[in-house]
């Protein structure tokens, strides 16, 4: 098997068991070799005890695989599963308050909320909090539209969490 050593996004999903540290540990593995991580979500599962982790990180596959080998090392992580290559369901919350609005751009902050099936969450004399729920690249799509478009706003985003597909669809 010939590595390829082009950089690209990667996704791993950790269940890992659900105490103190874990976290902090994981994200050790990742600073402590030097890896970046884009994007790191976690929640608790249906079981109480076990918490889902999804990464998302930029590497070249030799890396990559070091980084899935040293994560299955780990006493805590119960399950290593590579999203990359597989069909996933993949979403990631952004929120993006767009302040000191005239009349003019509240109509086109909600233009830009119908467009890309967001909810407009708050609303003031010259704000707007818009929420999107959709893939990282359209909220990347979104952050650089509204950074185009608006003088002030502010982002704030969750991370990507995602789940194998049943069916075979895309993410």
């Amino acid at each position: 098997m010939r590595m390829d050593n082009t950089m690209k996004k990667r996704w791993i999903s950790l269940y890992v068991e659900n105490q103190v540290g874990v976290l902090s540990k994981i994200s050790g593995l990742f600073s402590g070799k030097s890896y970046n991580l884009d994007s790191l979500t976690v929640g608790t599962t249906e079981d109480p005890t076990v918490s889902r982790m999804t990464i998302a990180t930029v590497s070249d596959d030799e890396t990559f695989e070091q980084i899935k080998k040293q994560l299955n090392r780990m006493i805590e992580v119960i399950k290593v599963i590579d999203f990359t290559d597989i069909f996933v369901r993949m979403k990631e919350i952004l929120y993006v308050k767009v302040m000191k609005c005239s009349v003019a751009d509240k109509v086109e902050v909600f233009q830009i909320a119908e467009t890309f099936k967001a909810k407009v969450i708050d609303y003031g004399r010259d704000s707007v909090l818009v929420e999107f729920v959709q893939t990282a690249t359209k909220n990347d799509a979104v952050v650089k539209l509204m950074k185009e478009e608006f003088k002030t706003i502010e982002v704030v985003r969750g991370g990507s969490v995602g789940i194998e597909s049943i069916s075979m669809m895309e993410r």
